[in-house]
């Protein structure tokens, strides 16, 4: 089952199923997705940020694969969904997407052993890591890099995690054109793996997301650019970009 939040006619936000058909359903209504506002799936405190975490990805930028997770953090400002118009950071020339299997906590959690990071996660969704080259590569924190408005599109839907497989297909489209298409059998760490590194520095609440790392084939996007982000087992996660 797939869980969808929409903003409905009257404007109330509701918490529906996205069905196979292609519909959402809530309250024995059936809403066309086109025909309401698709929202983030979830509401962030933070969400926790997997750098290199494609050894391909890794090597395109030059750098050497991590011996544990390379972490850092977008803040809530950074999430924007399906469907929206995502502003490119002014004046900044190379600003490229990354897509990313997102991973939504259930419960607020903390020091979770691997073998129980099940118990902790309400589902998977599709995310994308836009990200600020032209200042990433020359800041240590990475704030203007990758904290910026709206540079973590989130969404459509919450997938149950049974839904979603171990090893899924991982794939970024730029106006049609395949940019990036990998499998999560390429992560360097594991999704249990990632939650026990991270809940043994952090509190994690209900809602918050870890995004799990990018394959090869980051590239820039440009003014006008569609984006479709899609992950098996999920859906297509679609948003324009404009500077």
């Amino acid at each position: 089952m797939a869980r969808v939040r929409f903003r409905d006619h009257a404007g109330s936000i509701r918490n529906g199923t996205w069905m196979s058909s292609g519909e959402i359903t809530f309250g024995g209504e059936t809403y066309d997705p086109e025909s309401v506002d698709v929202l983030p799936p979830c509401e962030p405190t933070k969400i926790v940020c997997v750098g290199l975490n494609y050894a391909n990805h890794a090597a395109e930028e030059g750098m050497d694969v991590p011996d544990r997770p390379l972490l850092f953090l977008k803040p809530p400002n950074a999430v924007s969904g399906h469907g929206d118009t995502v502003t490119l950071p002014a004046g900044k020339e190379t600003v490229e997407h990354e897509v990313e299997l997102g991973v939504v906590i259930g419960e607020q959690c903390r020091n979770v052993d691997a073998a129980d990071a099940d118990d902790v996660i309400a589902g998977y969704t599709v995310a994308n890591d836009i990200s600020n080259r032209d200042d990433q590569r020359v800041e240590q924190n990475w704030v203007r890099g990758k904290a910026f408005d709206n540079s973590c599109p989130l969404g459509p839907v919450l997938a149950d995690p049974q839904d979603v497989p171990t090893n899924a297909d991982v794939e970024l489209r730029v106006n049609g054109e395949v940019r990036q298409s990998s499998n999560t059998e390429e992560f360097i760490f594991s999704v249990p793996e990632l939650v026990e590194e991270i809940t043994r520095y952090m509190t994690l609440e209900e809602g918050d997301v870890i995004i799990t790392g990018t394959p090869a084939g980051v590239d820039a996007l440009e003014d006008g650019d569609h984006v479709a982000v899609e992950i098996e087992g999920i859906g297509i996660l679609e948003h324009d970009v404009a500077r």
